[in-house]
């Protein structure tokens, strides 16, 4: 990091496992947060929200310095690494808690959000609307200790194997001069 003071994005695309793994590799960010945000139920436990009745998303909280990855480039990752059409589903992962989400910490946040959706959706890199919701941060809950970092502590289990790598792949591939670190 160059030493400027950092600033917070907060996103749900799916499972919080996937997101996590790719902002992890990516240059710029300092931190990533596995957790839950959009709801209404406080401190939520994961089981909680995976039973669909808190509001909230599986989100990423990143902490990343501005000097080296703006705000507008990390949107345009999220938007490449998970499907902004569909509406509360991510693949087989279905419920509110995987909707597409952007939090945002500040009214600027919230214009860029607007700006890269209007890119995205003039650049037609998806067949349909986007259905990502944007909205400001109430509250950010942490996730259990269990999911940080989850795809790096359990790459040998299906879900990483079959859903985390293939995104993980893509990303690394269409963003490589944006690593921390080359791919293997």
């Amino acid at each position: 990091m160059s030493g400027s003071a950092t600033e917070l994005a907060t996103l749900g695309g799916g499972c919080f496992w996937c997101l996590d793994a790719v902002y992890r590799d990516l240059r710029g960010v300092a931190r990533v947060v596995s957790g839950y945000a959009g709801g209404h139920t406080e401190n939520p436990s994961y089981e909680e929200v995976c039973g669909k009745r808190t509001g909230h998303a599986e989100v990423v909280q990143v902490t990343f310095d501005p000097a080296e990855i703006g705000y507008a480039d990390l949107l345009r990752v999220f938007f490449t690494i998970h499907d902004p059409t569909t509406k509360d589903r991510q693949g087989a992962d279905v419920g509110p808690q995987y909707r597409s989400i952007i939090l945002t910490h500040s009214p600027e946040q919230a214009r860029v959000a607007a700006e890269v959706m209007a890119e995205v959706t003039a650049a037609g890199i998806w067949g349909a609307p986007l259905v990502t919701e944007v909205e400001p941060l109430e509250r950010f809950w942490s996730g259990e200790a269990e999911h940080q970092d989850y795809f790096a502590r359990a790459p040998w289990s299906g879900y990483c194997r079959v859903v985390i790598a293939p995104k993980v792949a893509k990303f690394r591939k269409t963003y490589a001069d944006r690593l921390k670190r080359p791919a293997a």
